[in-house]
């Protein structure tokens, strides 16, 4: 007989737990990394408390509402096997209409359809006995469903698109829905946490109706479905659904009965003391025999085992915050920020850059991961990053096969990052740091993008006046409203970030693309400082490339000045011709003469030419660059931990 270490060895890696905050979610991680280290928790937002304890490594940070967040986790992790266990309504104080139907079906959608090619192996949903509705007495899979709530035209309208995908797509995906799951870990809120609790202070909660039942089935063999599931998915039940239950039907008086056993309790138990929920019905339990016969699974646990398990994890909590550890008094929301660094001849400039950012974030009290993007140095930035990242789970790193460039250096790490905004930094500390808390604030007060604006340079007065001659030019001549003196750091809402990776084009200019994107932006004024390690990597020949590079992408007007010059110099020939003809005529001798005057004007003329061609030049070569379709940028390896991973053409990693 296969033990559940087996069971969950058996599964194709890597593995994700979507939802892995909440309490079926946060059990199911836990189980598996017991025996795996290719497993990673996807949450919402952090921190949460049912993974405390748990490596940050094995942890992602994405809202899969949002289709660019889903987008990157999927293109990044690339999973095998995925767990999904996101859900909303299931509680009574979970209301909110539009977020039941957007969490428990469009993001499902949304995330199928970007899995399906993928190649992925198994997809288990947790789908729910909701979804039967008013048919809940031990309904077979195949019964109606008869949705009586919100929640459950939700889960069983998910519950059809996993049909469709599996019998008519042919997807490697499966339903479990399961009963009135219970165990360590549940929302403090919820009846047998309650009963629990109570029950180890001699005394009962308030109760329903007593006759009323549920099928209670323990958090563990939930678990122990899921795995059963994912490794016995074969193509014969893609689609299918399968209840998850014990498949007794266990009314409130016995449920108070065992428990006044279990926790010897004298105190009579008061029912009726507490209204069901609208949706509620007197008999609920499940049908679990398909679930026994085709995934060999069966609930082991029975209700006083169960209950007694529950209550070594209640003790537990004793001191800590018990508001914190339900939704309905729900902890404010903390934000998440990655920060973007392009590194290129950065080496002693990134441990300082580490610690200044680090400490920023912890000042703010945000959730945070530090990109560093080795973009092809010539010197040991990727061996800084190996050192930082073997000590802090905080840092990923990136390195290209070649130097891209600054702009292709930040798509590089927008693409990766999963966190509720991105802030751009170039490596070499010329973008302060700590500027970042002044953006952090504009971004709470609603702006989509914070740049910063250089209102002083400290370098040599010329170059300074070249710099701010650039951007009001820029600005004049841009066919969209471009900030004077900002430039590349800047705070990016994850909205615009994704709006900026849907943009093709393979010569960036982001500064200028942001602009063009809009929304709400605001800057924020700062006196940029000199590099504090090394030399510019700068000079003249680079900058005038920048300026063309902002000027050809968001300007059409070196095309329109040709014109115009053109229509000018037109009307000056035909006033010229017919004036050196009226002479001709009129006065023979006074009659331009001689092969000066044909020259010169045949080198103004040619220069003209050779100025509108190269002009031309310049806007084709963007358009050349732009239908090669050649990648935008190639990713040589990923920076984990203190370990690199070489990437394949499709990004996957092999050692």
């Amino acid at each position: 007989m296969l033990e559940p270490g087996d069971w969950v060895r058996a599964l194709r890696g890597p593995i994700s737990v979507l939802g892995a905050g909440g309490f079926v979610g946060a059990n199911l991680l836990r189980r598996l990394l017991k025996y795996r280290e290719d497993v990673f928790g996807v949450v919402r937002t952090l921190p949460a408390w049912r993974l405390d304890g748990i490596d940050r490594r094995h942890i992602l940070e994405a809202d899969l509402i949002d289709l660019a967040a889903t987008r990157n986790l999927v293109a990044n992790v690339r999973p095998s096997t995925i767990f999904d266990c996101i859900a909303y309504g299931a509680y009574s104080f979970e209301t909110d209409q539009e977020l039941i139907y957007r969490t428990n079906f469009t993001a499902l959608v949304q995330l199928m359809e970007l899995l399906a090619d993928t190649g992925f192996t198994a997809f288990v949903h947790a789908g729910s006995s909701s979804e039967y509705g008013t048919n809940s007495a031990g309904p077979l899979e195949e019964a109606s469903l008869q949705p009586n709530s919100h929640y459950s035209v939700s889960k069983a309208a998910a519950s059809n698109y996993i049909s469709y995908v599996g019998n008519i797509r042919r997807l490697p995906v499966l339903n479990l829905r399961l009963y009135s799951v219970y165990g360590p870990l549940e929302d403090l809120s919820r009846l047998i946490p309650n009963l629990v609790a109570k029950g180890l202070k001699g005394a009962f909660p308030p109760l329903v109706d007593p006759n009323t039942s549920r099928d209670f089935v323990y958090i563990d063999d939930v678990c122990d479905a899921f795995v059963h599931a994912a490794a016995r998915l074969t193509p014969d039940i893609y689609g299918q659904a399968f209840n998850i239950g014990t498949g007794r039907a266990t009314t409130i008086r016995e449920v108070a009965k065992v428990a006044g056993d279990v926790f010897a309790i004298r105190a009579e138990p008061i029912f009726g003391s507490m209204a069901g929920r609208s949706w509620d019905l007197p008999d609920w339990y499940a049908a679990p025999g398909k679930a026994e016969r085709l995934l060999d699974w069966t609930a082991k646990t029975d209700l006083a085992t169960g209950l007694k398990l529950t209550s070594e994890w209640v003790r537990s909590l004793e001191g800590l915050d018990a508001g914190a550890m339900t939704k309905r008094t729900p902890s404010p929301r903390r934000r998440s920020i990655s920060a973007i660094v392009a590194c290129y001849k950065d080496e002693q400039a990134i441990p300082v850059m580490h610690r200044r950012l680090t400490d920023t974030f912890k000042k703010l009290d945000v959730n945070y991961e530090i990109i560093f993007v080795n973009d092809g140095s010539p010197d040991n930035c990727a061996d800084r990053i190996v050192e930082i990242s073997a000590t802090d789970p905080h840092v990923l790193g990136i390195t290209h096969s070649r130097n891209f460039g600054s702009q292709m250096a930040f798509r590089s790490g927008m693409e990766m990052s999963v966190m509720q905004a991105c802030v751009l930094l170039d490596g070499d500390l010329q973008d302060p740091p700590e500027l970042i808390e002044q953006f952090y604030h504009r971004w709470t007060e609603g702006y989509d993008v914070v740049y910063g604006r250089r209102v002083k340079r400290d370098m040599p007065f010329g170059w300074g006046f070249l710099y701010k001659a650039f951007y009001r030019l820029f600005a004049y001549l841009s066919y969209v409203k471009i900030p004077l003196d900002a430039g590349d750091f800047s705070l990016i809402d994850r909205r615009v970030v994704g709006w900026l990776l849907r943009s093709p084009e393979r010569d960036l200019f982001l500064r200028g693309l942001r602009a063009y994107i809009g929304f709400r932006q605001t800057g924020v004024d700062y006196v940029r400082p000199k590099r504090m390690f090394g030399k510019s990597t700068n000079n003249l020949l680079k900058n005038l490339e920048w300026a063309k590079r902002g000027i050809f992408s968001f300007s059409n007007a070196p095309l329109k000045m040709l014109s115009a010059a053109g229509v000018v110099l037109l009307g000056v020939s035909i006033v010229l011709g017919v004036i050196v003809a009226g002479l001709r005529i009129l006065i023979p001798d006074i009659a331009p003469r001689g092969a000066t005057t044909l020259l010169l004007a045949s080198l103004f003329f040619g220069a003209i030419n050779l100025f509108a061609v190269g002009l031309l030049g310049e806007y084709i070569a963007k358009i050349m660059e732009e239908v090669k379709g050649r990648p935008r940028l190639i990713r040589a390896g990923l920076i984990r931990n203190g370990e690199t991973s070489q990437l394949l053409p499709d990004e996957a990693t092999w050692s």
